[in-house]
């Protein structure tokens, strides 16, 4: 067995206790979950317990004050700024930016009579590729470009500068390794948004887990022995071309050590990518008529995806059930579920070389795509359309993630003198 295969596996069955997640009320409410008492002999439930659920709120509240953070504008960039801000703030080592250029091909015209708004995502890969076969009431999906629907005038201001090609940024920082500083995890969630709101679920929501988690492991009080990097991808909606800059740009550079003989390395070895993309709304399947509950259904749970057919399925499946297992120890109110079908997002750059998840709210190809979250790319992915019940659901999988990680690099806290 590898070294990675072996870091991925060593604590798996420390993991199988599983946590029962809280009671949900006959209208769908979820009432106050059983209190998991913070074991302060175990590092991990004392970093999860450091996880706050108005934190969390507030970090995504800061992004959505960028409006949609439509990529090639000034908001996005001023998004980015914040950022970075925010990462220095922390004390995370090594904010860094990566460049990459985007130019987009021109939009094909449409044919004389088809009327209708042109579309902001480009053709891609539909959004059922690599997805299972959709299921049940499924209702009309798309990416809003009409202003108008947007009835906030400040808001529609705010989005009202188009995207340009030229120059992107997006930024990251990573926690250093004590003993194995030539190794790392990659945690990411893209910033971009489109659709006229406030891009709060998809994906402020991700975004801020990445946030958050960097925050945690910024602690100089925490050791690892393994690096983790936090990214903050861009253009994500057209294409996932700031995760693909970030793997043309850096994949040939892992384990290098520059300059030689120093014990640094620009770019880890990857051991793993964990994506959050849409982390909050889980309220099940559209109703007959197409209208959606308005609660968080009471089986809501966080979806860990991997792709079958991906070159690194093995693997990427033992990092997803690893994080299952850290979610049934440390996460206080959802469960998990593994699925085999992770599309559309900024793992999939990663997919064929290194073991890749998602973690999100729904399946991503058979339900998001059939309506399950009738606010994605919509005006109304706001952050007041959302309430605690979906915002816990966000930081359930920040604590699962932060659980498993925290395993995975073997961190420790120093003890107060």
């Amino acid at each position: 067995m590898s070294r990675s295969s072996a870091a991925l596996l060593f604590s798996l069955s420390a993991l199988a206790t599983a946590v029962a997640p809280g009671t949900v009320s006959a209208q769908g409410n979820v009432l106050p979950a059983p209190v998991i008492a913070v074991d302060s002999a175990d590092p991990v439930s004392v970093l999860v317990s450091r996880l706050d659920l108005e934190r969390y709120k507030a970090t995504i509240k800061g992004l959505t004050q960028f409006g949609d953070r439509r990529q090639g504008t000034k908001r996005n960039r001023d998004a980015v700024d914040w950022i970075e801000a925010q990462l220095k703030s922390y004390g995370c080592a090594n904010v860094e930016r990566l460049t990459y250029e985007y130019n987009p091909p021109a939009p094909t015209p449409r044919p004389a009579g088809a009327g209708g708004a042109t579309p902001q995502r480009p053709a891609g890969p539909p959004m059922s590729a690599g997805g299972g076969r959709a299921r049940g009431v499924r209702t009309r999906t798309g990416v809003n470009s009409d202003s108008l629907r947007q009835p906030d005038a400040r808001l529609r201001a705010l989005n009202a500068e188009p995207s340009v090609p030229g120059e992107r940024q997006e930024v990251y920082c990573t926690k250093i390794g004590t003993t194995r500083p030539d190794e790392m995890y990659i945690i990411g969630g893209h910033m971009d948004g489109i659709g006229w709101g406030e891009a709060a679920n998809d994906d402020a929501s991700g975004s801020a887990i990445v946030m958050e988690l960097a925050r945690i492991f910024s602690d100089p009080a925490v050791k690892t022995d393994r690096s983790i990097r936090f990214v903050l991808w861009n253009n994500e909606e057209t294409g996932l071309n700031g995760a693909r800059a970030y793997v043309e740009q850096r994949a040939k550079l892992q384990g290098i050590e520059e300059p030689k003989g120093s014990g640094k390395y620009p770019e880890p070895k990857w051991l793993g990518m964990i994506q959050h993309d849409m982390m909050m709304f889980d309220h099940g399947m559209p109703n007959a008529d197409g209208t959606m509950r308005k609660e968080q259904r009471p089986e809501a749970d966080v979806n860990i995806e991997f792709q079958s057919n991906s070159k690194m399925a093995k693997q990427s499946a033992d990092l997803a059930w690893f994080l299952h297992g850290a979610n049934a120890k440390y996460a206080t109110d959802y469960p998990a579920q593994v699925g085999p079908h992770m599309t559309n997002t900024d793992s999939g750059p990663f997919q064929d070389l290194v073991a890749a998840i998602s973690l999100r709210e729904n399946e991503r190809g058979t339900q998001v795509g059939s309506g399950w979250d009738p606010h994605w790319h919509q005006p109304t992915d706001l952050f007041s359309t959302f309430s605690n019940a979906d915002f816990k659901l966000g930081l359930n999988a920040a604590q699962t993630t932060l659980a498993g990680v925290a395993k995975l690099v073997n961190a420790t806290l120093a003890r107060a003198k």
